[in-house]
């Protein structure tokens, strides 16, 4: 059972900071872009967003 926990442990320690090195990443690298961009990230992500919908739309039919 102290095996399986040490495992466990490992893997929580693993996920934290890996989740850590994206809160970074987005901070330093997406955020400052995304306010660069400004409205033109916005449309774009909007248009992606809508293409995919229309996607989903036409695998329910």
């Amino acid at each position: 059972m102290a095996d399986w926990n040490r495992e466990v442990q490992d893997a929580t320690d693993r996920a934290e900071a890996e989740l850590q090195r994206l809160i970074r990443y987005l901070n330093d690298e997406v955020v400052p872009e995304v306010r660069q961009q400004g409205s033109s990230a916005l449309k774009k992500a909007a248009d992606g967003l809508h293409k995919l919908a229309e996607k989903m739309d036409d695998s329910r039919r």
